[in-house]
């Protein structure tokens, strides 16, 4: 196997395109190029330089024959099966990138309002039920129950039929959250051109939402410092719920849109060997939001509680947190030892 053999063999494997090589060589994409298309050799330095970020040995690179110390005939075995066997990497062009992220752009804030509705749906339940309690509405208990729980329903139909819209036209997009690819020429450069041109954009929405969310207490702590009347905390309880989601809207829509930065760019979550452990945790995930929500609605209807069952949502994502690391850690663990 000769050197641009092995360059191709090496880049691949580590899921870079050629101008990302480039850039951790600092040459230029037509320098890698010609080294894959055996036009030209590179010098001594970059063949040092390449030894290191692909963790061969500059025997391994430079040798033709078999030749070699064990580990670098492993490599070379292993190097040999790639080019054999592993099918090519899928490529982005530049018109599948700057559509993808359009569509991703046009799609933050839809998806993010749909977010918001989820969060905010039991409003509407727990004021109507407060105030027929407090004999704010000449209404029946029933008919104040039948109404909030319709406008539930309604809301969360709203919000998941938006969820299955912007799923069905990301669909052919679902190779970047788990397959390694490459990218056209210009494409990691575009992409990184707008990911600082929305950096600042980013962290101001991020504020705003953690800051909303740390305020999002101050309406229930207010009234039960004049009163404890159980409307008014019913009121309390509804203002929290709109300022969580409030904030949540802006990690949404602001997330959407840095999240499909990453996915191209390859960066992040979603770098070769994080994707490997996301394929891994994606069933944990699924099964986890569903007893998350299984127990909200359990608790809700068997219990009549509402006006308390929204501080599921809250544990369950501080939870979510310590879940991920701990079945990451877990994942890292057993790739580990398989290696």
């Amino acid at each position: 196997m000769i050197l641009a053999d092995k360059i191709i063999t090496l880049r691949k494997k580590n899921g870079w395109s050629q101008e990302e090589l480039a850039e951790k060589l600092g040459v230029t994409r037509q320098s890698v190029s010609k080294w894959e298309g055996a036009q030209s050799v590179p010098d001594l330095n970059k063949i040092l330089l390449m030894s290191r970020i692909f963790e061969v040995s500059t025997d391994f690179l430079l040798k033709d024959e078999l030749e070699m110390t064990e580990e670098n005939q492993g490599a070379e075995i292993f190097a040999e099966k790639s080019m054999e066997d592993a099918a090519p990497l899928r490529k982005v062009t530049m018109e599948e990138a700057r559509g993808y992220l359009e569509l991703k752009e046009r799609m933050a804030g839809k998806v993010a309002g749909a977010v918001f509705l989820c969060i905010v749906s039991p409003v509407c339940l727990i004021f109507l039920s407060a105030a027929q309690e407090a004999k704010r509405l000449p209404v029946s208990e029933n008919m104040a129950a039948g109404i909030g729980l319709t406008i539930l329903l309604l809301m969360v139909a709203a919000a998941v039929a938006v969820f299955i819209r912007c799923e069905t036209k990301t669909k052919p997009y679902e190779y970047l959250d788990t397959e390694r690819f490459e990218t056209e020429y210009g494409v990691t450069g575009m992409v990184k051109e707008r990911k600082s041109e929305y950096q600042e954009s980013y962290t101001r929405c991020n504020i705003i939402g953690t800051c909303c969310c740390i305020l999002a207490a101050i309406p229930l702590f207010g009234v039960m410092m004049f009163t404890e009347e159980d409307f008014a905390l019913a009121a309390a309880v509804c203002g929290v719920l709109a300022l969580v989601a409030a904030g949540v809207w802006f990690f949404v829509a602001a997330g959407t849109r840095w999240e499909s930065m990453q996915k191209l760019l390859q960066e992040g979550d979603y770098s070769v060997s994080n994707k490997e452990k996301n394929a891994a945790f994606e069933p944990v995930c699924k099964v986890y939001w569903l007893l998350v929500t299984a127990v909200y609605l359990g608790w809700s209807f068997f219990t009549d509680g509402w006006r308390m069952t929204w501080i599921i949502w809250p544990v369950a994502g501080v939870l979510f947190a310590a879940v991920k690391n701990a079945c990451m850690a877990v994942i890292e663990k057993r790739n580990s030892r398989i290696k």
